[in-house]
């Protein structure tokens, strides 16, 4: 058997070889305060529509529950860096604001496929048993990768990194092997309140602190309905996700380059027309969108976003657009048109 020192240089080496930017190792039980925060944050209803954050919250909260045999947590991020900055779109009215990480494949596919090719070697390498998580579990990522020195969670509660910046994804094997665990990391924030302020919602009550009911991602991808008619004006022509609290972020400028061709943005879904999204039916959204998370929200929520943008936009020209939507078969898309009509 392999010593636990020796077998972490190699699942570390592994990694990278795999195409991961980085590699910790922490312990299941490493996040004591995380299920305590979670309940009071539930509480709070700051949370929304997302039931599923309330549910199996005592494998949520404590990731030593969910897998009682695990002794150690192989943290990985990966790297999905832009080539271009993702506010340049938020001066064009007449266009649409798609989240970086959407613009082309689905990252769960991908980070998935890679972490069951190094779960498989470590298997083959050292034995033992292995579970792969992204993002799709009732694990929480961002404490662990905290705790296993990936980086840190910022003022707006994502994971940043003096070496990575703020644009990378994050995924965990869970295995039965034993490692030596790296130091926590650091939180580097100082006073700086870049991210705070760009909020445009105002979705953080202080910092470090997420009002998910106020934040644009929550509100283009995970609210059902119709959204606040408050929040709509806030929302600019953002259509699916918002990255403008990554984007601020100043240890951006220590963000490594992303290697997966598959994250590099398609050039059609940078800065999309609002005239030409909005009138998608079914099967036009469902190919336009294949392949990307996007799709996973379905046209009507889709086209309500892109109502409320073109609402937002000032410009009488995209009313041409929207009118005939208020017929609209989906009563939110209905209302979405009506109120974007009343607004140009």
């Amino acid at each position: 058997m392999m010593d636990g020192v020796a077998l972490k240089a190699l699942v570390v080496e592994q990694a990278l070889a795999e195409g991961f930017s980085a590699a910790r190792v922490t312990r299941p039980d490493a996040i004591p305060e995380s299920a305590g925060r979670l309940a009071a944050y539930v509480d709070a209803g700051r949370h929304g529509q997302m039931a599923w954050m309330a549910e199996r919250m005592a494998w949520r909260g404590n990731p030593a529950a969910l897998w009682p045999e695990a002794k150690s947590v192989i943290m990985l991020a990966e790297v999905y860096s832009p080539e271009h900055d993702p506010r340049d779109v938020l001066g064009q009215p007449e266009k649409g604001a798609i989240s970086v990480y959407a613009q082309n494949r689905d990252y769960h596919d991908i980070v998935k496929k890679r972490l069951k090719r190094l779960g498989r070697w470590l298997i083959e390498e050292a034995g033992g048993e292995i579970k792969v998580f992204v993002d799709t579990a009732p694990v929480m990522e961002k404490p662990l990768a905290a705790a296993a020195g990936l980086g840190w969670q910022g003022k707006h509660t994502n994971v940043l990194s003096r070496e990575l910046g703020s644009w990378f994804f994050l995924g965990a094997i869970f295995t039965t092997l034993e490692m030596p665990v790296d130091a926590p990391a650091v939180e580097n924030c100082g006073s700086c309140r870049a991210c705070l302020d760009a909020c445009p919602t105002d979705a953080f009550p202080a910092p470090f602190q997420l009002d998910a009911r106020r934040c644009i991602s929550y509100l283009t991808i995970e609210h059902k309905g119709e959204i606040d008619p408050e929040l709509r004006v806030l929302m600019g022509n953002h259509i699916y996700g918002c990255d403008d609290c990554l984007a601020a972020c100043p240890w951006n400028k220590f963000a490594a380059t992303a290697s997966e061709v598959k994250y590099a943005a398609r050039p059609d879904l940078v800065a999309p027309d609002l005239a030409e999204l909005v009138g998608l039916d079914d099967a036009a959204f469902r190919e336009r969108f294949s392949g990307s998370p996007v799709k996973r929200i379905g046209r009507d929520r889709f086209v309500r976003n892109v109502l409320y943008a073109i609402g937002n936009s000032g410009l009488s020209g995209l009313a041409s657009a929207a009118r005939p939507l208020v017929h609209d078969p989906d009563p939110v898309v209905a209302e979405a048109a009506r109120w974007a009509l009343s607004r140009l």
